[in-house]
């Protein structure tokens, strides 16, 4: 009788987490097209003018993709590919085609320190290699921690820098401290350089770069197309990922406060609220672990303008989120189990890009 009903809580709360998970509806108006096949973790990509493509895959490889044929590009600094670091995310200068600067994250070691941490570098492309690599900045210590290196990039209109590096798995450490990097959200001008009016710039025992705190591990940022705000979402443990609204000099809570419980089932902490801390605009539970993330502007999905999208690596689909009032008012499924979606870009085309792990990169289509 008692192996009967352990049997029947099993399943009972593998019904239950299904359906907490299963409410979203799945949107099947759509298609897909595979643009770049045979991808093992396209970590991160961008178009460039020409309408070819830059791809990071995380195993320490960026390709070039343009006209059907992928090229190798040589030149690439020193990457440690350690658990859920690599080659991780890339971003053209607001004005590339002038400047030519290339912006890209990766795990970075060296001989002297064993491990890695998370590292920003900015190069040129001259043909099928990297040029003029200039290192803006480098998380440290080292450590062997695998997880949660951050890590994504964004401009804002003023070419304000902004990039994440998660906790590294020292959440009693990191997040809270700001003398210390992990679990914070940083910013730079285009060259490195600290501007003047970074929220921590006059705190002594401070990381100068820092823009926001409390972070756990970011895995997607924008800025809105509208308003200019640097829109992120971050792991939460299990249950409690979560979008927020990044400000100067503010504390996201982690893990002070969190929806979040440990991954065997003890609490992290007793609050999900505190003074001198944020509250997430949306949060999820169970966790669908985000990550990559887009504003929808184009015409070839007029129902869509203003939404959200958002990948998810453990469900296997593309979230997307209708936003009213910087509210999460409803959710759907795109892509429905096509793999764990890693990361999204609308094209200059107007048309959305989607890299998925083992598949590619998938390009959306409206069904007539």
């Amino acid at each position: 009788m008692k192996q009967i009903s352990l049997l029947i809580t099993i399943l009972f709360s593998i019904s239950f987490s299904s359906c907490a998970q299963d409410k979203n509806p799945v949107n099947k108006n759509h298609s897909y097209e595979i643009i770049v096949p045979e991808l093992q973790n396209p970590w991160g990509f961008e178009f460039l003018p020409d309408g070819s493509m830059l791809i990071n895959e995380k195993s320490g490889r960026m390709i070039h993709y343009k006209n059907g044929k992928k090229s190798i590009i040589s030149g690439l600094p020193k990457i440690e590919v350690l658990g859920q670091g690599g080659l991780m995310d890339i971003k053209l200068h607001p004005n590339y085609k002038n400047n030519g600067w290339i912006y890209i994250t990766y795990a970075a070691s060296n001989d002297t320190n064993k491990g890695a941490n998370t590292s920003i570098m900015r190069a040129k492309l001259e043909g099928n290699k990297l040029s003029n690599q200039e290192v803006l900045y480098t998380a440290t210590p080292n450590t062997t921690a695998g997880q949660h290196f951050g890590s994504r990039i964004a401009f804002d209109a003023n070419n304000h820098l902004y990039f994440s590096i998660g906790d590294r798995g020292e959440r009693d450490v990191n997040p809270q401290d700001l003398s210390r990097d992990g679990g914070k959200i940083y910013r730079l001008n285009d060259d490195g350089s600290i501007p003047k009016d970074n929220p921590f710039l006059n705190n002594p025992n401070a990381k100068k770069a820092i823009f926001s705190y409390g972070h756990r591990n970011p895995q997607g940022m924008v800025i809105h197309p509208e308003t200019g705000e640097i829109w992120s979402h971050e792991h939460g443990p299990k249950g409690g990922d979560e979008i927020n609204i990044i400000q100067s000099g503010k504390n996201y809570g982690w893990p002070l406060v969190t929806y979040g419980i440990n991954y065997y089932g003890t609490k992290i902490s007793d609050k999900t609220r505190m003074p001198g801390t944020q509250q997430p605009i949306y949060y999820w539970d169970p966790s669908i672990a985000p990550s990559g993330m887009a504003f929808i502007t184009s015409d070839i999905y007029p129902n869509w303008k203003g939404n959200l999208l958002i990948g998810s690596l453990k469900f296997q689909y593309l979230n997307r989120c209708v936003i009213k009032k910087n509210k999460v008012i409803k959710e759907e499924r795109l892509l429905d189990k096509i793999g764990r979606v890693r990361s999204i870009r609308q094209g200059p085309n107007g048309y959305i890009y989607v890299g998925v792990e083992n598949v590619g990169i998938v390009k959306i289509i409206p069904k007539n």
